[in-house]
Parts: C-alpha cells; structure tokens; sequence
C-alpha cells in the first residue's frame, strides 16, 4: 500500500565536534524547554546528503542533477558560445540578467555576481539556456543577440523560459530541486515546492561545549616554545535528534508521476540521512557517526515530529537507550490519542522497545521498507 507520508526520525551521537557554526564561529543552538541545546541547520543536513559521494549518492540514482550557483552563466554556459567578445558580453548580461534579475545585474560589470542570489539550475536547464546562447551567438551582433534573446525568454506566448521547459521536459529542474524545492524570483511559475521537509537537528540533552585552546608550532622557528599561533574554537558533545518528512504525491509528482523513481531516491536518502555526517573542522574532529537510532513509519495522517519527547532535556548522563525510552513514550501517547496507524519499522543498537517495531532490522532492509512504502501496489 502506498504511504501518503514517510517519516523518519533518527538518534545519532557526536563528541567533541562542531557540526555547523553560525556567523561568529560558535556552534548554532537552539533554546527549547527551558535549555539551550546545540543544533544543525536544515540547510547544513540537506547539503551534505545533496554533495554526498558514495555508493549511495543522489547522483547514482542516475537522474539529472543540479548545480546551486550565481556564477552558472559564466563558468556553465559562456564556455561554450563561440562568438566575438562584444556578442558574447551581450548574451552573458541578456542571461544572468533573465536569470538573477534585471537590478542584479550591471551591464557596465557584467562579471560581478555580488547582487546575485545563489539559484539551483537543473542540468537540463543549463543546456537549454546554453543552447539559446549559441542560437543568439549567430545572430551575428551584439544587438541581434539581445534581441533574440529578449524575445525566446522574454513574456508573451512564445516564450522559452525555464517555467515552459519545467512544464514540457521530465526533471528539467534536476534531482535535488525535486527533493528539496527551489524558488525562482524572475520566473515564479518555474519554481518547485519541496517534496522533502526537513527540520533542524538539535540535541536531546542540554548543551555541552567546552572552548578548546590549541596552538600552531613553527618547525623552523628555532625557538623552545615554537609558537607560530595560539587559537581557541569551541566544540561540542551530543545526542542529536532529526526529523525528515517525505510527501509521497509531491515526490511522485516532483519526479514526473514516477514512482519507481521514487522508491529510490527514498532508499537513497534514508541510507545518506544514516550515515553521512554535517562537519565544519573535519580534519581536527573528525566528525563522522551513524545513526544508533532510525524510526521509518508509513502511513496517511498528517505527520508529526516527535520532538515532543525531548521537551525535557534528557539527563547529562543519559545515552542513547534513555532518548529511544522518551521517543517510544512520546510515541505510545500519541497512538493512543490519534490512532494514526503508521506502518513502522526500525534500525536499533539498543534495546529499548519501540511500538510497532517487532525486531530492528539492518539499514538495507529499512531502506527497502521505506521504499516500496512509496511505490504503488
């Protein structure tokens, strides 16, 4: 039976880290019942699983990706037009110009891209757009150009913007804006709502951090001491609990009513959210975890996090078998108030009970239970 949500929630545990740091270098924290606790950012976790490289990577499903970038006119698609350097610079404004904005973009300085936002372009958009340049390259000016271009990507009927491709070509957009959405300001009709919902990690106990003194040694100084720097960063320890909600319809939808498609990106994504790791400062942490807990459910009611149960910090002390006893809680209270009927099943290295859950099983086969949930039939 085809699931209208997945919900996965997942225990991982991290010493002496920092995962990801806000804009003074601290570690970013979240107060929730009363505690600070230290958190990951949504945009932190669905980066790391989107650039993840392995044998469980979103670019081995073998569906077009997509490149997040403000500079993709000129490192993408200038490479490839062949034309007299006026002609060129006018097709290069005429582009990033359809693309980030008309204010963003200074014809006197074309190659600055300060004004612009990072946009996620999928590959076949890339190509498209590249295409239009090369057809406007043989207009044979600079004026033609512009003008050929103003009128393919320009309003009216006739247009060919990236809302027309969106509508006629299966995942024009590319994989990741599938996933997890994107929003195109000089062309609305070509955004995508996110079919991914994920909320920011954050640990169950209350924040522990401490500031670590560290300092830098010169070889060749010559002096005792051989101090070439002296430094601090704070790192910090911690159980932390993450929450990802799949929309079956809007994936399936997403991905061109393929729902076989679907089913993998699923066991992808559910073995990336197990076992790929968002660290700053790797090379002196090495930050790198599975998951000790990952709950999948299944089912049709509306979903809910169960972020409830850490309300109350768990104790310092506490390990992982305490968090998963206030998860299964939390849990309990819920089925017995919402009668839900999830299909759930579970990965577990401890032994507390989980309702619903007879017997943890292996990643592979949670993967697999997560994703003929999203298969039709």
């Amino acid at each position: 039976m085809q699931a209208r949500f997945i919900q996965i929630h997942t225990l991982i545990s991290y010493p002496a880290v920092l995962l990801n740091r806000d804009d003074a270098g601290m570690a970013k924290r979240l107060p929730y019942g009363g505690v600070s606790r230290t958190r990951v950012s949504s945009q932190s976790l669905k980066r790391h699983w989107r650039k993840a490289q392995d044998v469980w990577a979103l670019e081995a499903i073998g569906a077009p990706m997509a490149v997040r970038s403000r500079m993709t006119v000129e490192r993408e698609i200038m490479p490839n037009i062949d034309a007299a350097p006026e002609v060129k610079t006018a097709i290069q404004i005429s582009l990033a110009q359809f693309l980030f904005g008309e204010k963003n973009v200074d014809p006197k300085k074309p190659e600055s891209t300060d004004k612009r936002q990072a946009l996620l372009l999928g590959q076949p958009e890339i190509a498209f757009l590249t295409g239009l340049g090369i057809e406007a390259a043989a207009a044979g000016d600079a004026k033609a150009a512009t003008a050929f271009l103003e009128a393919a990507l320009g309003k009216g009927e006739g247009k060919k913007n990236l809302a027309a491709l969106k509508d006629s070509a299966k995942l024009s957009f590319g994989l990741e804006s599938a996933l997890f959405g994107r929003m195109v300001t000089s062309d609305p009709a070509a955004n995508v709502d996110a079919a991914i919902h994920v909320a920011h990690a954050f640990t169950v106990q209350a924040e522990e951090s401490e500031s670590d003194y560290f300092t830098v040694v010169d070889d060749l100084s010559g002096d005792d001491a051989g101090t070439a720097g002296i430094f601090d960063t704070e790192l910090t320890s911690g159980i932390f609990y993450s929450y990802v909600v799949v929309d079956v319809p809007a994936l399936i939808g997403n991905l061109g009513g393929d729902d076989e498609l679907a089913g993998k990106v699923i066991e992808h994504l559910v073995h990336l959210i197990a076992t790929i790791t968002p660290g700053a400062k790797k090379g002196s942490t090495a930050p790198y975890g599975y998951a000790e807990l990952m709950l999948v459910e299944a089912g049709t009611a509306q979903p809910r996090s169960l972020a409830g149960a850490f309300r109350e910090p768990v104790g310092k002390a506490g390990g992982v078998a305490e968090a998963v006893t206030a998860l299964a809680k939390q849990l309990v209270a819920f089925d017995a108030a919402y009668e839900s009927g999830e299909r759930r099943a579970a990965l577990s290295l401890c032994e507390a009970e989980i309702p619903g859950v007879t017997a943890p099983i292996s990643l592979a086969a949670l993967a697999t239970f997560a994703a003929a949930a999203v298969r039709a039939g």
